[in-house]
């Protein structure tokens, strides 16, 4: 495949007020650390995205903006001709981030001191998301069975009505373990959410990045009647790599779940999202795809590289095989350390900065998440610098 874009280049990110280079002393990190850590990439997005960003900047004028029928047209068409999903216009509520949507979800739909429900080791900010509205946090626990992630589904249903549980975080793709849900998964999750009457917010941030062998489905899609309790959340932002533009596309399909979102995003005096970040995500949806597909071509060589690097040099930790995003678990609970030594084997010795697991939930002690979208180069640096600071252990 000849490359059209270069995703070795390394742009400097530093001296950017970049959160991933730039707050490595504020977050209590040595100022020499390589980072791998937060979810957003190292390349620079699609070149018809950059051009609107820079027609916008030149215009010199940053007021009040509103989408008009173009950008509702692009997310559709994107939705449609890619997951097979068709919505309409008035589902569409425009917010600065999924995990904003989350947290005006669960104000919207629960009250305090009812239960939501999520699946650790998931995406941690659900979890103080949950906390900080003052509601219990009831988890699901997901299962490592054979090098692989599986939903207990006894369990789900089981908590559910013990807890009585109202509300449904699901991440799908699941974000750290890379799993990609399937049709038969997502369906035995609805039908006990319908049966029980638990709404369901999916944060389907993650859905453009699935490799090939594996298909991604939006959760309503899997069974109609789902439109009745979901809202879904999507957005350009990790897959072009947009994630400081704040915008996010959330669809709720039922009338009086969507009044009740944005009687909440009233409440919380939010109206509209910012002008480059409108316009950037039209231009990402309209002329984004081929770069977005050797992006994903990039990627998976990465993956490949890791899976490669760590069979040869670093037995010890063994990848846990994803099946989307451009983040990867590693299990790190062969080389035998307590939760702070490796910390300190990581941060200090290694030099890098990655996502600790238990960050994620008790089940992710012992794991780290690695996020390889950046160049090769940098990832060869990182694993280096970890294969030399495993094999320096015997030390300790």
């Amino acid at each position: 495949m000849s490359h059209h874009f270069d995703f070795d280049e390394i742009v400097d990110r530093r001296n950017t007020d970049c959160l991933k280079y730039d707050f490595a002393a504020e977050r209590g990190k040595p100022e020499d650390v390589l980072p791998l850590w937060v979810a957003d990439m190292d390349f620079r997005t699609a070149p018809g995205i950059i051009e609107r960003a820079v027609a916008d900047a030149s215009l010199g004028i940053y007021g009040y903006t509103e989408s008009k029928d173009a950008y509702f047209r692009a997310v559709a068409d994107w939705y449609r001709e890619y997951f097979g999903w068709n919505v309409e216009r008035k589902w569409l509520v425009k917010t600065p981030g999924i995990v904003f949507a989350i947290g005006v979800a669960i104000q919207a739909l629960t009250e305090l001191g009812d239960s939501v429900m999520i699946q650790q080791p998931v995406y941690y900010p659900f979890s103080a998301t949950i906390r900080d509205s003052g509601r219990k946090l009831v988890n699901n626990e997901l299962v490592l069975r054979d090098g692989h992630y599986e939903i207990d589904f006894e369990d789900f249903e089981r908590k559910i009505v013990q807890k009585k549980v109202k509300l449904f975080v699901l991440c799908s793709p699941h974000n750290p373990v890379g799993r990609v849900w399937t049709q038969d998964e997502l369906r035995r999750l609805g039908e006990i959410c319908l049966r029980y009457g638990v709404k369901v917010v999916s944060d389907e941030i993650h859905s453009d990045f699935v490799y090939e062998d594996r298909k991604h489905y939006v959760f309503p899609t899997v069974d109609p009647a789902l439109n009745e309790i979901c809202v879904v959340c999507t957005a350009p932002s990790k897959t072009f790599n947009l994630a400081g533009l704040q915008v996010s596309n959330i669809f709720i399909p039922n009338p009086q779940i969507r009044k009740a979102f944005l009687r909440q995003m009233s409440a919380v005096g939010y109206s509209q999202v910012n002008m480059i970040g409108l316009h950037a995500c039209q231009a990402a949806y309209e002329t984004g795809r081929e770069w977005l597909e050797e992006l994903k071509v990039y990627l998976r060589e990465n993956l490949d590289y890791v899976r490669d690097y760590l069979t040869r040099q670093l037995p010890q930790i063994r990848l846990i095989e994803p099946e989307g995003t451009y983040l990867i678990w590693l299990d790190f609970r062969a080389l035998g350390l307590s939760e702070e030594r490796l910390e300190h084997l990581i941060v200090h010795d290694a030099k890098l900065w990655l996502d600790s697991g238990a960050i994620f939930g008790a089940a992710g002690a012992g794991f780290e998440r690695v996020n390889i979208a950046c160049p090769r180069a940098v990832l060869r640096e990182a694993l280096q610098r970890l294969q030399k600071a495993v094999s320096g252990m015997g030390a300790v």
